[in-house]
């Protein structure tokens, strides 16, 4: 596998060896030992989830507060997404800044965004098959959300076509300077 840094450091783009040929291909999409050797971190992960979106959908930028935080490790295995992690530890100097990254069935990449870190997509394509592995069970009671066009971010969101199409529950979402974030 090889890292790529973002403009945050924890947060990486996994690339992993894919194997083809006119057959098709082959890559291992996750190993344990290479992960935690790779990031330097020993969590667990205790939860896989698979979305389908269509072109337009943004989702995000969803956190879970302590106790319940989670890392995520996302991919896309059908069609491709602009993916976004966004640094809401207080005490770290990339606080409030974001990085994005396209993720697609073609490149293949992850995109590892640890706990402490606000994370959302758009889907670019007519539709996007989107999974990821948690390090902690998904707790309603403390989810929280960002808004995805909160100026202070000033994320660069892709032309997709669209106007964005959010959830009900990821229009309320608060600015940063209104957010719970981490210490």
């Amino acid at each position: 596998m090889k890292l790529i840094p973002t403009a945050i450091a924890d947060v990486l783009i996994i690339e992993p060896r894919v194997f083809g040929d006119a057959r098709g291909f082959f890559y291992e999409s996750f190993n344990q030992q290479a992960f935690d050797a790779a990031t330097g971190t020993r969590l667990p992960f205790v939860q896989d989830n698979h979305s389908r979106s269509s072109r337009g959908v943004l989702r995000g930028l969803h956190y879970q507060l302590a106790p319940k935080a989670q890392g995520k490790l996302v991919r896309v295995v059908r069609g491709a997404v602009f993916d976004v992690a966004v640094d809401i530890r207080r005490s770290s100097p990339t606080f409030g800044q974001w990085a994005g990254v396209e993720l697609s069935e073609d490149n293949h990449r992850q995109l590892w965004i640890p706990p402490g870190f606000a994370h959302g997509f758009l889907v670019l394509s007519e539709t996007a098959d989107f999974l990821y592995k948690t390090t902690d069970y998904y707790s309603p009671e403390h989810e929280r959300c960002i808004a995805w066009d909160d100026p202070a971010l000033g994320i660069q969101w892709p032309d997709c076509g669209l106007a964005p199409q959010l959830s009900a529950k990821d229009l309320q979402g608060r600015a940063l300077a209104q957010a719970e974030v981490f210490a």
